[in-house]
C-alpha cells in the first residue's frame, strides 16, 4: 500500500481552510512520489471544489447517517475510502472534529498517530515536526509504521495552487454505523465569526482589557483587520468573554500570522497556545512582563491609548 489520503472537513457548507492546508502537506510528503487523494464525506457537492486541486481522486461518501459530524459513522465511512484507494498516510487538520476522527482512524488502521505537527522532513524518510512541553522544545519524530494517521496544526502549511484539470469523483456507498451515540444538536457560533485556530490576524486580550467593555475595542480592531478576537484564561474566567475565545495551554492552539496582545504578560501556559505566531505584537504596561520579550515589536504603552492609535493607521492604509 502506498499514497496519501486527506480529509476534506467541512463546515457550514463550506471547505475548511485547514482542509486544503492538510492536502499541501500530503503534496509536500508525497513530493510527486505518491499519489494524494481527499475524501469529503456528508457533501456531495463541495467534492467538485475539491477536484480544481491537484488530486488523483476525490472520494465522496454521503448518506443519512453523514449529514453531520458522528464519530462512529465517518470512521466507518472514511476507513471505507482507505480501503478503496490503497493509501497508507492519512492527513487530517488537527481540528475539534480532527482530532477525534484522527484517534478512531488509528485505532482502526492499527497505525502510528502523530497530532498537531508543524513541519515535515523528508530529508530521510518521513519525520515531523511537533510542539512539546508546552511549546518550549520542538520534537522531530520519525514515523516508520507501514501506516500512519497525521492532524497537522492550521495555518502552519500553504494552501495548494489550483490546476487546470479536474480530479475525478469517486462516489462511495456508505455501509450502515451501528450509532452507540448520536449528535443531537449542535449549537454554532454567530456565522460571521472567525474560528480562532483558523484566523489568520488576532487581536488578543488579557486582564489589562479591565472588563467586557474593553473588548469592544478588541473587536473593532479584529474587524478592521478581517481576524477574530482571542483572549488569556484570566479575561475567560472573569467572565469577560466567552470560552471559545481562550488561547492558551487550556484553551485553543493557534497559528496565526499576526497575533496582537493586548494587557496579557504571557505566562508560559498562554504562551503555549500562541508561540507559533509568525509575528507578534505586544502591548503592556510593564516593560517586563514576559510577553514584551517574546514580542517580535513591543509597545510600552496603555493599550486604551495605544489600540486606538494603531487602529486608526491601520485603516488608513486599507483605505488606501
Amino acid at each position: 500500500m502506498s499514497g496519501i489520503l486527506v480529509w476534506v472537513e467541512t463546515k457550514n457548507g463550506r471547505l475548511r481552510k485547514s482542509s486544503l492546508e492538510a492536502i499541501q502537506a500530503g503534496l509536500q510528503i508525497g513530493k510527486n512520489s505518491e499519489p494524494v487523494s481527499a475524501v469529503v464525506i456528508g457533501d456531495r457537492v463541495l467534492a467538485d471544489h475539491v477536484a480544481i486541486y491537484p488530486l488523483k481522486n476525490v472520494f465522496v461518501i454521503s448518506g443519512d447517517q453523514t449529514k453531520t459530524y458522528q464519530s462512529e459513522p465517518f470512521t466507518d465511512a472514511f476507513f471505507q475510502a482507505f480501503e478503496v484507494s490503497g493509501a497508507s498516510t492519512v492527513i487530517m487538520g488537527a481540528t475539534a472534529l480532527g482530532r477525534d476522527l484522527s484517534a478512531r482512524l488509528a485505532a482502526r488502521m492499527d497505525a502510528v498517530l502523530a497530532t498537531d505537527i508543524i513541519s515535515v522532513d523528508m530529508s530521510d524518510g518521513l519525520s515531523i515536526l511537533k510542539p512539546v512541553y508546552s511549546g518550549k522544545l520542538i520534537a522531530k519524530i520519525s514515523l516508520d509504521a507501514p501506516r500512519q494517521v497525521i492532524t497537522i496544526r492550521p495555518n502552519v502549511f500553504d494552501t495548494p495552487e489550483e490546476t487546470g484539470n479536474t480530479a475525478p469523483v469517486v462516489v462511495i456507498e456508505p455501509v450502515s454505523s451501528d450509532i452507540r451515540a448520536q449528535v443531537r444538536e449542535a449549537v454554532t457560533a454567530a456565522q460571521d465569526a472567525i474560528d480562532i485556530t483558523e484566523a489568520e490576524i488576532i487581536v488578543s486580550g488579557g486582564r489589562g482589557v479591565g472588563g467586557p467593555d474593553g473588548f469592544k475595542l478588541l473587536e473593532e480592531t479584529a474587524k478592521l483587520l478581517g481576524g477574530s478576537v482571542g483572549a488569556s484564561r484570566t479575561a475567560v474566567d472573569e467572565g469577560w468573554i466567552p470560552y471559545k475565545h481562550q488561547v492558551g495551554q487550556t484553551g485553543k492552539v493557534v497559528s496565526p500570522i499576526l497575533y496582537i496582545a493586548c494587557g496579557i504578560s504571557g505566562a508560559i501556559q498562554h504562551f503555549a497556545g500562541m508561540g507559533s505566531a509568525r509575528f507578534i505584537i505586544a502591548i503592556n504596561t510593564d516593560p517586563e512582563a514576559p510577553i514584551m520579550k517574546k514580542a517580535d515589536f513591543a509597545i510600552v504603552g496603555n493599550l486604551f491609548n495605544v489600540l486606538p492609535a494603531l487602529r486608526d493607521e491601520l485603516g488608513k492604509i486599507i483605505r488606501k
